[in-house]
């Protein structure tokens, strides 16, 4: 019988687990925090500090490519409570690539970088006939004091849980660049140019670290939406932390850009990756001053649910009334969307 092949994405977690997770070498007690399911980034114990390190590739996306390996990989370690400080980029390119296509590339890292006061301090470059598109795998570095970190597994049962922004910010913006002419016969050129802006919303760093230094007590977890959208990150929250969640997709906010793009490639926005989108499981007694110190910056965010006993579940109860159960692995919508309008 033939082995069956494995499906785009992340793997499953039960893949993940029996096969990655089972495998981590020694045991460390400097890891104060290694691998798990949902978690963003480790934590290793370096004294009176703590190092915050995350790795992550882009994969999904051409255009803007360095801006994201960038402020993707960075997003995780804020989610952490701590700011990004050093960068390591690995640059994979095919072998039809041009001098000026890396010069595009490492441009816009640099400017990435630049903005987030971080420091490229390594990696490596190669072009390699083992791919067919660019990829860039970055690995993000910062420090926090020993005991002041987050975890996604630290959500409580009666938190409120807060999003940023909106849903599919990163999927707004890779579609928008990704599938340009399709959606444009569809949409309008106009449409597809405002959702092509979304590209410089995909960092949540200020969000984390704002609403970190304002309530750091508080708050007991915070996760990015990458893949599977805020579907997947309310999904992945409450996985690590054994708990239930309840959301309102009446209060989770769609750009008109995202909801024009999604409904033209009928894709679901809650379910698409949405690196730009920060969710906060806080006490709900601070969530409102939460809300207003992220307001008062100028990001948008708004109370979508709460935080439930393990046993009431894991749903988003929709607009028609229905609950749409989050208890299954969410295969994100960008893939979908790639297969139905190829560019």
């Amino acid at each position: 019988m033939a082995a069956e092949s494995l499906e785009r994405g992340k793997l499953p977690p039960a893949l993940l687990k029996q096969i990655v997770l089972s495998r981590l070498g020694i045991d460390d007690p400097r890891v104060l925090l290694g691998p798990h399911i949902g978690e963003d980034a480790s934590i290793i114990d370096f004294g009176q500090k703590a190092l915050v390190v995350h790795s992550d590739p882009i994969t999904g996306a051409v255009e803007n490519l360095g801006w994201l390996a960038v402020n993707v990989c960075a997003n995780d370690i804020a989610t952490r409570g701590a700011r990004p400080r050093w960068l390591l980029i690995v640059i994979l390119l095919p072998e039809n690539a041009t001098a000026s296509e890396l010069k595009s590339l490492t441009t816009q890292i640099d400017e990435a970088a630049k903005k987030l006061g971080a420091a490229i301090v390594g990696g490596h470059s190669e072009i390699t006939p083992s791919i067919k598109r660019p990829v860039v795998i970055t690995t993000a570095i910062g420090e926090i004091g020993k005991g002041k970190f987050l975890r996604t597994s630290g959500a409580k049962a009666g938190d409120s849980i807060i999003v940023t922004k909106g849903a599919a910010i990163e999927g707004t913006a890779i579609l928008a660049y990704e599938l340009a002419n399709f959606l444009a016969s569809r949409i309008g050129k106009k449409i597809v140019e405002k959702a092509k802006k979304f590209i410089k919303m995909t960092t949540v760093v200020e969000d984390a670290l704002t609403a970190f230094k304002v309530a750091d007590d508080d708050i007991h977890a915070m996760h990015d939406a990458t893949e599977g959208g805020v579907a997947g990150a309310l999904q992945e929250i409450a996985w690590a932390s054994n708990v239930g969640i309840i959301a309102y997709e009446e209060k989770i906010p769609v750009y008109s850009e995202t909801k024009a793009l999604c409904q033209a490639l009928r894709i679901d926005p809650l379910k698409t990756i949405s690196s730009g989108t920060l969710l906060i499981s806080a006490e709900s007694e601070a969530a409102d001053k939460i809300v207003e110190a992220l307001q008062k910056k100028g990001i948008t965010a708004s109370i979508i649910g709460k935080v439930l006993d393990r046993k009431e579940g894991v749903y988003i109860v929709r607009k028609s009334g229905a609950k749409q159960d989050l208890s299954k692995p969410i295969r994100d919508e960008l893939w979908k969307a790639f297969k139905k309008a190829p560019n």
